[in-house]
């Protein structure tokens, strides 16, 4: 019987499909309500709900992590060929994932490396899904709140824009000038907008790192 305690002393191929479904069941719900609900969060839209060191927003990423798009590291790229050569690579890798994640399940390896490629798979799998089928399935959130839109949305399929709402801008100070390349600008920590896929990602990925001589331990 798969109980709460199970999930978490074991981990077979039962577990991660349950644990996969509830991480995509929370980030696609969420995702689809802010979409469906309200306009971006920006041009006269202030944040959805603001506390001061936690903000809800609704911010579209239309690159790679933390904003940070393909083609400002390819200049020569253009926008729609950068967007979609990053769809493709992320199709790519979280096949890879997927493959090394299922390998581990056949094998019983280490729980934590299993729970680390699950979180991961589940958050990169989460991310796509907007990548791929949003632009397709919604029209635009600029200025107004989108509806779904069957095919006539914003943007071809690969084209889609990952949707991201939680914002802790726990502090914020100005650099000392002394301080070479940032000094004397402002900074806030912490400043990135994510979503739960990028929470889970994140979280597989410090468990790697945190426990990399338990999980990858010799003999």
């Amino acid at each position: 019987m798969l109980t709460l305690k199970n999930i978490f002393k074991t981990f077979t191929v039962s577990t991660a499909g349950l644990v996969i479904f509830g991480i995509l069941l929370l980030d696609q719900s969420i995702k689809i309500y802010i979409k469906t609900h309200y306009a971006i969060s920006a041009y006269g839209n202030g944040p959805i709900v603001d506390w001061g060191f936690f903000k809800l927003l609704f911010v579209e990423n239309k690159g790679m992590a933390m904003g940070t798009n393909l083609a400002d590291f390819l200049p020569f790229v253009g926008d729609d060929a950068a967007k979609l050569i990053l769809t493709l690579f992320r199709l790519i890798v979280i096949g890879f994932i997927g493959y090394w994640f299922w390998k581990q399940l056949k094998k019983s390896s280490h729980i934590l490396l299993r729970w680390a490629l699950c979180l991961i798979f589940a958050g990169a799998l989460g991310n796509i899904l907007d990548s791929i089928f949003y632009g397709a399935l919604f029209t635009h959130s600029y200025g107004q709140v989108a509806s779904f839109a069957m095919g006539e949305g914003y943007a071809p399929l690969f084209y889609g824009h990952v949707v991201d709402m939680f914002y802790f801008p726990l502090a914020s100070w100005v650099w000392p000038k002394w301080i070479p390349v940032v000094g004397g600008e402002s900074y806030t920590f912490f400043q990135y907008v994510f979503n739960i896929a990028d929470t889970a990602i994140s979280t597989g990925v410090c468990m790697l790192i945190v426990f990399n001589k338990r999980i990858f331990k010799k003999g």
